[in-house]
């Protein structure tokens, strides 16, 4: 590839230039949803940045696959196998069964998606429709000595590996070594305090509501084997690129790299894409607080969707972005502003090839230097102020939007068309509010007629008496 495409790998703790495996094509996987709520804004950042990553290498010319994976079952309230089930507490929740509440939630997952403009993965694999391959890998990792059974639960054997922490520097090593997972119940089957299970069977939640046969007993999966099966399963031996937010870093990607390569025999995954978190004045979002940031709760607040994509892209991916609804207010104004001006650009002219190469590869720098997306936007705004023709910037804006996805070229006219329907259905209603104020006024309900004056007025409508009759005026 021409374009030297480089980023921070977690692994290495090193920014690299990406080598794939095989010339041009990219292996991707993206950690999914566990399908047992709503997506809240803060994940949603996470997913937003993975898909500008996709849309960036393809732009570059790399042939990608990506594959997700969807948590219907075996993801406990902790990360440390403790807790309960996440999915069978939203079923409890809603009073429905777990396989309701994975379809439900899955469908909301990639609504909310399509209105932030998030490319569905080339493969979406759930959890359940693996666990054929979940079982083949835990006899493999009991065959090479890498599991073991105890109290009726298969656990990986962390004892086993020379470097267990492998995201880790020295000193954090040293301090996950000393006290890793205090906050958690200790679970008195394991051997080592950081082993971690790949099957579970009925000696823990006698109610789990999916369960399988294996050779172990009647059970169900662990959380952290369903990414190895399912990217090996899509993906082959050999992963380019893996993904997630850094509250994956540990334990569940240290776990699916310990697990992967005792049973591959070989490294598993090169390079590691995490996103840091969304957090609010409080720190950072999460669905335990109660009432969570949700796509459709902006939305019901009046926001654009893509307004928040923006908010996203405005900030690099590895550091922590803090969400206010004034931050997002300011945003949705300079992003209207935006598109309302590529709106009133023409197709006019002929296009200034020299021009377009030079913002194009400026755009291309941007992305290829640890995605740095507000570097992108800021040459968006660049060519919009541009002393180009029309048609060049168009052209530009239009190649930059597929991988911003912001709708650059076609956000401004439904805009005004939006607003063009609101004025007019805003005027029908002000008119039938000044017709029931005159049969107010005509039955002498004085107080009635002063109130509908206060009901337009709280609608930014204006209304005065003269011979002529009532007249309107919309005063904001």
């Amino acid at each position: 590839m021409e374009n030297k495409f480089h980023f921070y790998n977690t692994l290495t703790r090193t920014d690299e230039t990406v080598q794939p495996r095989e010339e041009g094509r990219i292996g991707m996987y993206t950690c999914g949803p566990t399908v047992y709520h709503f997506a809240h804004i803060g994940n949603l950042r996470t997913y937003i940045m993975e898909d500008v990553l996709e849309k960036s290498l393809r732009y570059l010319g790399y042939d990608v696959k990506r594959v997700m994976n969807i948590t219907d079952v075996g993801h406990l309230s902790s990360d440390a196998d403790t807790g309960e089930d996440k999915m069978l507490k939203g079923a409890k929740r809603e009073h429905k069964s777990v396989m309701e509440i994975a379809q439900f939630y899955t469908d909301a997952f990639f609504d909310d998606c399509h209105k932030l403009n998030i490319r569905r993965p080339d493969i979406v694999e759930p959890a359940t429709a693996c666990i054929a391959e979940f079982i083949h890998m835990i006899e493999v990792l009991l065959e090479k000595g890498y599991a073991y059974p105890a109290g009726g639960n298969i656990y990986f054997d962390t004892s086993r590996l020379s470097d267990y922490f492998v995201f880790s520097s020295a000193v954090e090593k040293e301090q996950l070594q000393v006290g890793v997972r205090e906050d958690v119940e200790e679970d008195a089957n394991k051997k080592n305090k950081n082993d971690f299970v790949l099957w579970f069977t009925k000696s823990k939640f006698e109610d789990q509501a999916l369960k399988w046969e294996s050779p172990w007993g009647t059970g169900y999966p662990g959380w952290h084997i369903e990414c190895s099966c399912i990217g090996m399963k899509h993906l082959g031996e050999y992963m380019d690129i893996h993904c997630g937010g850094v509250d994956n870093i540990f334990p569940h990607h240290t776990n699916e790299i310990a697990q992967s390569e005792a049973y591959l025999g070989h490294p598993w995954c090169r390079y590691w894409f995490h996103v840091n978190h969304l957090n609010d004045q409080s720190g950072k979002m999460s669905k335990s607080k109660g009432d969570f940031l949700t796509v459709s709760l902006l939305e019901k607040k009046g926001y654009l969707p893509l307004a928040y994509r923006m908010f996203c892209l405005q900030s690099h991916y590895r550091k922590p972005l803090v969400f206010s609804y004034e931050n997002l207010d300011n945003m949705e104004q300079a992003y209207e502003k935006l598109v309302r001006k590529i709106a009133s650009l023409k197709e006019e002219g002929e296009l200034d090839e020299e021009a377009f190469l030079g913002y194009k590869t400026s755009f291309t720098e941007a992305l290829c230097n640890d995605l740095n997306t507000s570097m992108a936007i800021t040459v968006v705004y660049d060519v919009v102020k541009a002393d180009i023709n029309d048609k060049t910037k168009l052209a530009l804006l239009e190649d930059f939007d597929r991988i911003l996805s912001l709708d650059l070229t076609t956000a401004g006219r439904k805009l005004e068309d939006a607003n063009d329907f609101a004025d007019a259905e805003l005027k029908q209603w002000a008119d039938e509010k000044v017709a029931e104020r005159a049969a107010a006024k005509k039955a002498k309900d004085f107080a009635r007629a002063d109130a509908i004056r206060d009901e337009l007025l709280a609608r930014g409508i204006q209304i005065k008496d003269t011979r002529e009759g009532v007249q309107i005026e919309f005063i904001r």
